[in-house]
């Protein structure tokens, strides 16, 4: 569901981290859990975490009782904790959990503050207007021309605004969850130029960590090339997923089951055909997972410029609108006065 509750990322790095901790400490899984629940998170998560205790306590596996929450919890962190019960690897998989979590968290932390400025600036602009359509209430002259004067006019552009804002909210949202009818937006911002580009490179750095770690613990190939596919959280490559593992069952190396896609960049696919061929993938998708990650970091830079740059380019089109549209006013005025 949409808006189904959903554990912050924030919240979820802390658990991450906690649970690495009691399970490298040789705390019991159940012991863990029961602590957890009733420990300082937030009331929902607890309420969550009480759900996977008693379903711990009961005798479930770990990830039948998280799956006992619904979608609290996000479909990646869900298969790595499977991951970690296949393996036996629980305690390092809740390690680089809580270091992919803490790492997205920067990022956005970083994405946020850059574009915060811009948006107070569009912020403005957006009352400045509602100000002006109070006021001409006042005098009694439809200076926009849009019939929107006084408190009354306000109050239509006020909920104007929130529609718009509320409609943008439930868009990014629903991207996030992976609804189905965002699946053509993503296709097309990764054929924006420059744009799709860091998008591709910020979403190789989540397949190359999860390749890492899926396959540095013994996982099946098939499992963990599907797995780390789904993490790239992009559906122009998970919808790859299943034409990647059918190449995988007919004997053909991950390089070149994701060559076939047409979907990756040659420089990755070269690294990774390098990894394969020297027995060393997991240490190969290490060394890239750290390269993407710089790059990363660059493509967040450009993609806070250009959202920097969109937002001042909405601002200075509303303020050139509602310029010309005061100008029309006083035009027509002037006319009809030179007319009489």
């Amino acid at each position: 569901m949409l808006l189904a509750p959903r554990i912050r990322q924030s919240e979820l790095a802390d658990l991450c981290h906690r649970l690495a901790v009691s399970l490298e400490s040789g705390i019991e899984l159940r012991r863990t859990f029961a602590r957890e629940s009733n420990g300082r998170s937030s009331a929902k998560v607890r309420n969550r975490l009480e759900i996977i205790s008693r379903g711990v306590a009961g005798g479930a596996s770990l990830h039948d009782a998280i799956a006992e929450t619904g979608t609290f919890f996000p479909p990646f962190f869900r298969d790595m904790v499977e991951v970690g019960e296949q393996t036996g690897h629980s305690a390092e998989i809740f390690r680089h959990l809580s270091e992919h979590y803490d790492r997205q968290l920067r990022l956005r932390r970083m994405f946020l503050q850059s574009i915060t400025m811009p948006m107070i600036q569009l912020a403005a602009a957006v009352g400045i207007i509602g100000l002006m359509i109070y006021l001409m209430g006042f005098i009694g002259v439809d200076v926009l021309g849009f019939g929107l004067m006084g408190a009354p006019g306000l109050m239509k552009y006020g909920a104007g605004v929130a529609v718009i804002v509320i409609s943008l909210a439930l868009v990014v949202e629903a991207n996030r969850r992976g609804v189905f009818w965002t699946r053509p937006i993503e296709y097309g911002v990764l054929k924006v130029p420059v744009l799709g580009g860091a998008l591709q490179t910020l979403a190789l750095s989540r397949l190359a960590w999860s390749l890492q770690l899926t396959y540095g613990v013994g996982m099946d190939l098939q499992k963990a090339l599907d797995l780390s596919l789904r993490s790239m959280q992009n559906r122009f490559y998970t919808d790859r997923c299943e034409d990647v593992v059918r190449s995988l069952r007919r004997g053909q190396e991950i390089s070149e089951a994701l060559a076939l896609t047409g979907a990756f960049p040659n420089d990755f696919l070269d690294a990774l055909e390098v990894g394969e061929k020297s027995g060393r993938l997991p240490e190969t998708m290490a060394t890239l997972s750290d390269q993407y990650q710089d790059r990363a970091q660059r493509a967040l830079a450009t993609l806070t410029t250009l959202a920097g740059f969109a937002v001042w380019a909405i601002v200075a089109a509303i303020i050139t609108f509602f310029i010309f549209r005061i100008a029309f006013f006083y035009i027509g005025q002037i006319e009809k006065a030179m007319k009489m």
